[in-house]
């Protein structure tokens, strides 16, 4: 059969499994799809397609991985950076009739099936996360075979990879060794909708690891402006002003969509606001567990939210058409970032509001985060010198309490050191690999000063020298933008600009309160019954526990630095305990004080603590002490409760098997339960993911209590 013959072919083939894609009998490709689809599936190449969100790039892939099937090859591979891309990616593929399954930390119960799957020859496509290519346990039971059967590597949001991405993940660096390790003649292709030039060459020669050196890889790049989408800017003069817009002018925009916030404590202090303000809102952050975020994307999906108040978690691939408006309070560091995140809304839409509501300390929160992302040679040196001393395996705690380096720049940084080989995650924790490494400070340098760039550009969009939807497009190399002849450039404002002094008043009230607000678990995680807990879907009411307090989080100015000092551990990791301090018994008090719980404490109760019973117990005693409540007691520490396969970890369902089981009420505690009448007051030091908190409310629940109110000196941020 000549060449023309096959072209038509899988034309034919490819049109029949878009249209079943699509669930239409008539669809057609865009413009460059088919010619996607040839490259990998007739001429076996390696391409990169840069084209805007909605144009198809997930058609391209779905259907050549049908393809390649049909061919005889095993599953497509396919790495994607977020748990929300992925869920969208399973249920698209479901759709096209493609047999799909994603391996992530949020399904970890479900490995075993989807294994199975695979060895069995049904399923046409798997979906990782980069951080699974440095996962002990994938690397040695499900790497070989991938590798050895794999008839299509993906790599989704591909600007990751590069060190020049907007959204750089070191994890994404593994993926040029794992392009190398690919049998000859497996495609590759790599999607993105956010990279300029740079980036571009960057991502080509990746792709073209162990072939040509990135010479002859498919490229196919597209205009990328965004004719539905209105854009704007609004300067206000604090943080207060712009919540007090939302409040105002939230529900005028059109449909229900994003409002995105640089933080995690902006965006739970935001969704607070806005939900006691009469808006139907959650928040969606990497604080948001697994359950939760599906149940707050459905909701989104099916239009029964106004928005979803989220950080970055929120951002890549996520799927909703008719997403009527995108709303920023602060901006993202760059305008190629912005790009992204806006370009969630509008995609099946003839309009869609799209506004940024910048902020004065905007600047120093992308020097915060561009500090913590950009590792330095010092903390590097630190980490490998307390790897080589241990002999044998850290976890992050140990680690942590051996270094100088805060979590999260802890955690990135081990990233790094072990895409170059310096160090090694395996069971137990991370080891020094004993290679030589240098620092690369004339890299970082350059990365570094492209971020400035960056920012300086981001500063620029907001003066609004030109049309916002050409700036950006051309931040992005097209030289095709021309003016939208909509956004307030091109066309004036068209949104409010006041702000009313009422809405002002209520923001500022909510800001100013004290103490951060701990929302309770609504949601069982999914996977319970593996783990013998057959539990599922929503929490009763009359299980779960109330709204919540802590002082501080762990991570904020004031409060939180002196609560960093009082939480810490000896050099051997251990947690050091006593007496709760004066100041933060006070500080304790006030927010206790200004709680706006519709009854008041008829008493305290204590969890009992493994790593601090003394600060623990000393706090609950001494706020019954000052609010002149009974104290009643703490509930048991049950020693002989049921161990669970797979301990703690980062995955929710085993974060509640390590404590399902583990509290009880006792005879005297269940006694002087029944003796008071009204809520009961849950004290502990920290609130981490919130299943201990989740458990022992049950638990006095189950035993009478009218309510629980929880309480704890700190929430880990």
């Amino acid at each position: 059969m000549d060449t023309a013959t096959t072209t038509t072919d899988l034309h034919a083939r490819a049109r029949a499994h878009l249209q079943a894609l699509t669930g239409n009998p008539g669809a057609d490709f865009h413009p460059g799809q088919f010619e996607a689809i040839r490259a990998l599936v007739q001429d076996r190449a390696r391409a990169l397609v840069v084209q805007r969100t909605g144009w198809g790039k997930s058609a391209v892939y779905f259907i050549s991985s049908l393809l390649t099937r049909e061919q005889g090859g095993g599953p497509a591979l396919i790495i994607s950076p977020l748990l929300a891309l992925m869920r969208d990616q399973v249920a698209a593929a479901e759709r096209a009739g493609v047999r799909a399954a994603a391996v992530n930390s949020a399904n970890a119960t479900e490995w075993e099936d989807i294994r199975a799957r695979i060895g069995a020859g049904e399923l046409d496509v798997l979906l990782i996360s980069p951080e699974r290519l440095n996962n002990p346990r994938f690397r040695e039971q499900w790497a070989p075979e991938l590798l050895r059967t794999c008839s299509l590597l993906v790599i989704d949001e591909a600007h990751c990879i590069s060190d020049w991405g907007h959204d750089f993940r070191p994890d994404y660096r593994r993926i040029r060794d794992l392009i190398g390790e690919l049998p000859a003649g497996v495609p590759v292709l790599a999607t993105t909708a956010t990279a300029n030039e740079r980036v571009v060459t960057d991502v080509r020669e990746q792709l073209g690891v162990g072939g040509t050196g990135g010479r002859d890889v498919f490229t196919l790049r597209g205009p990328l402006s965004r004719a539905s989408l209105r854009l704007g800017c609004l300067r206000l003069p604090d943080n207060a002003a712009r919540i007090a817009w939302l409040i105002e002018h939230l529900g005028e925009l059109p449909g229900s969509g994003i409002v995105y916030a640089l933080t995690i404590s902006a965006a739970e202090d935001t969704a607070r606001i806005l939900t006691e303000a009469g808006y139907h809102v959650r928040p969606y952050t990497g604080r948001t567990d697994a359950g939760e975020r599906e149940d707050a994307e459905r909701e989104l999906k099916e239009n029964r939210v106004k928005a979803l108040v989220a950080t970055s978690a929120l951002g890549m691939g996520f799927d909703k058409p008719d997403l009527g408006f995108v709303v920023h309070l602060g901006a993202p560091s760059s305008p190629v970032a912005y790009y992204q995140q806006v370009g969630r809304a509008g995609r099946a839409t003839e309009s869609a509001d799209v506004l940024l509501l910048p902020g004065r300390e905007d600047p120093e929160i992308w020097k915060y985060f561009a500090t913590a992302s950009m590792p330095t040679e010092e903390n590097a040196g630190q980490v490998l010198g307390a790897l080589a001393a241990a002999g044998g395996p850290m976890s992050v705690a140990a680690l942590e309490a051996a270094v100088n380096v805060k979590r999260t720049s802890l955690e990135l940084l081990l990233k790094v050191l072990a895409v170059e080989d310096a160090v090694d995650r395996v069971s137990g924790g991370w080891v020094s690999t004993g290679r030589p490494w240098v620092y690369d400070a004339e890299r970082y340098g350059r990365i570094a000063e492209a971020r400035r760039r960056e920012q300086d550009a981001m500063l620029d969009y907001e003066a609004g020298g030109t049309c916002r939807m050409q700036f950006l497009a051309r931040e992005l190399d097209d030289a095709t933008a021309e003016p939208c002849g909509r956004c307030d450039v091109c066309a004036g404002p068209w949104y409010p600009r006041e702000v009313d002094e009422e809405a002002s008043r209520r923001a500022q009230h909510g800001l100013v309160r004290v103490g951060v607000p701990v929302d309770p678990r609504a949601q069982w995680p999914t996977g319970l019954p593996t783990l013998g807990i057959e539990k599922k879907g929503k929490i009763p009411e009359a299980e779960r526990a109330e709204r919540g307090r802590a002082l501080a989080r762990l991570t904020d100015l004031g409060w939180g630095n002196r609560l960093r000092e009082v939480m810490v551990n000896d050099d051997a990791g251990r947690p050091l305990d006593g007496e709760v301090p004066p100041d933060l018994g006070r500080a304790c008090v006030g927010v206790l004080a200004g709680w706006d719980w519709s009854r008041r404490p008829a008493g305290v109760v204590a969890i009992p603590s493994a790593s601090r019973p003394r600060l623990v117990d000393s706090l609950a005693r001494g706020i019954a002490g000052a609010g002149r409540l009974p104290y009643l007691g703490e509930l048991e520490a049950v020693a002989d409760f049921p161990a669970r396969a797979g301990g703690r970890g980062g995955n929710s369902a085993y974060s509640l098997a390590s404590v399902w089981g583990r509290f009880r009420v006792g005879e005297e505690l269940a006694g002087r339960l029944a003796e008071v009448e009204g809520p009961v007051l849950l004290v502990d030091d920290l609130i981490d993911s919130r299943w201990t908190m989740t458990v022992c409310a049950r638990e006095l629940r189950l035993a009478g209590a009218e309510a629980v109110l929880p309480f704890a000196l700190a929430l880990q941020a």
